[in-house]
């Protein structure tokens, strides 16, 4: 057995621990309280699973449970940045690309450049998988915040043209159903006074 390997993969895994500490500004639905990263990963990762024959194009369910697991693990290092955070969002790429070096360097060099490239790959939003991906990763936060009565965007004073430039044309190229389905939740959202 290769040792150091298997210790660079550990390293790794229990570095991913930390994912359960990242919180979110969305609440999760039967308690009082904002889901973690590796909740969110988890939730996505069920949805690429259940979903998938509701990709716009065929996509590998694998590649893209992998991805939607990996996805946020720079968020370790970088921090959660809140959706509609403006000024947050103006450092975010480069805080996100220096934790993604020391991250994935963690890995043995194959399965670095492999986790390295499936993160790459979903903020690149190219392939079939990765639009996919962040079709689900635009609308399971919609979704848990409009079942919760709007309760994130109600603290952040969040308006309506914000939600729907950030969902509509990604979670469209994703999938017609999500996207069908983030237009609809925006407009009762709406209608209902969830959203400014």
């Amino acid at each position: 057995m290769d040792n150091a390997r298997f210790n660079s993969q550990l390293a790794f895994i229990l570095e991913l621990d930390h994912l359960k500490n990242i919180y979110r500004r969305t609440y999760v639905l039967h308690e009082d309280r904002r889901e973690n990263d590796a909740e969110h990963s988890f939730h996505l990762a069920i949805m690429a699973c259940v979903l998938a024959e509701h990709a716009r194009q065929k996509v590998d369910v694998l590649r893209t449970v992998k991805m939607v697991l990996i996805h946020d693990v720079v968020e370790i290092d970088a921090g959660d940045t809140y959706c509609y955070d403006t000024e947050g969002y103006k450092t975010k790429a480069a805080r996100e690309q220096k934790a993604a070096d020391r991250l994935f360097a963690l890995l043995p060099e194959d399965q670095c450049r492999e986790y390295r490239g499936l993160w790459e790959e979903f903020e690149a939003r190219e392939t079939p998988e990765a639009k996919f991906a962040n079709a689900l990763d635009r609308v399971q936060p919609l979704l848990l915040n409009f079942k919760k009565g709007g309760i994130s965007w109600k603290e952040h004073d969040v308006r309506a043209e914000q939600v729907t430039a950030r969902n509509c044309g990604i979670t469209d190229d994703g999938s017609e159903v999500i996207g069908q389905l983030a237009a609809e939740i925006i407009e009762t959202a709406k209608q209902e006074g969830m959203l400014l």
